[in-house]
């Protein structure tokens, strides 16, 4: 008698393992495989100067969206002070690369832990507040940072900022647009697969209990005040890292760039990416950083026109105006952000011809 074989129609877990995996089949594995080869080999070589710079802000901008979503998008800890550790990070690994002699690997990931501190200082008063009055003192603490890195002067040397040395890796000096792509990518892709796993811990679960509900969190046994620290560290974590491999790349700091304006970009892009999604921090990070480029771009391009000079002027300070108008549109229209749109096209690609 002719025994009968079957053949399982999808994917079917059967142990804890399988579960966590990230890339369930080989067909997701090869697509990885192909995603890392055209953006360390495909894309640093083809790429022109310029557009190796914007990929490059991109990257370091997608590192500390990447922490921020972890504390907003998976935590539920509204902050605004993301620009002002990004700040603290580029001020500590440029005080230990001059002043301390420190090499480049080890002055950005010390400014990641330095941050840490600073962000964990910041979010004590996570204990007692929520929502609005939490917001309202991450505020705080972006004005006083603000306020540190222009009048202490002795540690900041104020408006006239910090020259940084060359940054040297293993020996190499790390100089140019491509030489740094690669030491912004690596820690990116590091960094990206730290925050993914991260979530799909213990830790990641508490995090999202205490954004549900922290009060049924609590009574579940979670330490939330130990939680909320923590995750305000690893956010500051990631925005310091970011912040240090920023020092290094431009080569000088001053204290204009950190302001109240750079944390609201990276609520931006979050909320425009996607709130408690890795992904949708890149996409976030993205596109903000292209919107910058195209309004930049359009205010020079008006300015070289002697007779659209005013319309020029009138650009350059819509940057806030289009910022809250992409944030409204996405708020209103696809609240998930750009991450669900992504999905969507996916979902689509696996189901045609069969949309149903």
């Amino acid at each position: 008698m002719r025994r009968l074989r079957f053949h399982p129609c999808g994917n079917f877990k059967e142990r804890y393992e399988e579960e966590l995996t990230i890339f369930t089949t080989d067909f997701g594995r090869f697509w990885l495989l192909v995603g890392l080869l055209i953006l360390f080999v495909v894309i640093p070589f083809l790429s022109k100067p310029y557009l190796l710079y914007v990929i490059n802000h991109i990257g370091m901008a997608a590192i500390a969206a990447i922490g921020l979503n972890i504390l907003i998008g998976y935590t539920g800890q509204i902050s605004l002070g993301h620009g002002a550790f990004f700040g603290v990070g580029a001020y500590a690994a440029a005080i230990l690369g001059t002043a301390g002699g420190f090499p480049f690997w080890l002055s950005v990931i010390a400014a990641g832990v330095i941050t840490a501190w600073v962000g964990m200082l910041f979010g004590i008063p996570s204990v007692r507040l929520k929502h609005l009055y939490l917001t309202i003192a991450t505020l705080a603490g972006q004005f006083i940072l603000q306020y540190l890195f222009v009048q202490w002067e002795s540690l900041t040397k104020g408006p006239e900022g910090i020259m940084l040395p060359r940054a040297t890796l293993f020996g190499v000096d790390v100089k140019g647009d491509r030489a740094f792509y690669y030491v912004i990518f690596v820690s990116f892709v590091i960094l990206t697969w730290i925050a993914v796993n991260l979530v799909r811990t213990r830790y990641g679960r508490a995090f999202i209990a205490i954004r549900d509900n922290d009060r049924a969190a609590e009574g579940m046994g979670i330490p939330i005040f130990r939680y909320k620290l923590l995750s305000f560290a690893i956010s500051s974590f990631y925005a310091g890292f970011a912040g240090g491999l920023s020092a290094y790349y431009i080569g000088s700091i001053t204290p204009e760039p950190y302001t109240l304006f750079l944390s609201v970009e990276y609520i931006a892009m979050i909320i425009i990416g996607g709130l408690g999604s890795i992904p949708g921090s890149v996409f976030g990070a993205i596109f903000i950083t292209l919107l910058n480029e195209l309004l930049s771009h359009a205010t020079e391009f008006f300015m070289n026109i002697g007779a659209l000079t005013k319309i020029a002027l009138t650009i350059a300070p819509l940057r806030e105006f289009v910022f809250g108008l992409a944030i409204v549109f996405f708020i209103i229209f696809e609240p998930k952000g750009l991450a669900e749109v992504w999905r969507i096209i996916k979902s689509s690609f696996k189901l045609w011809p069969f949309s149903y």
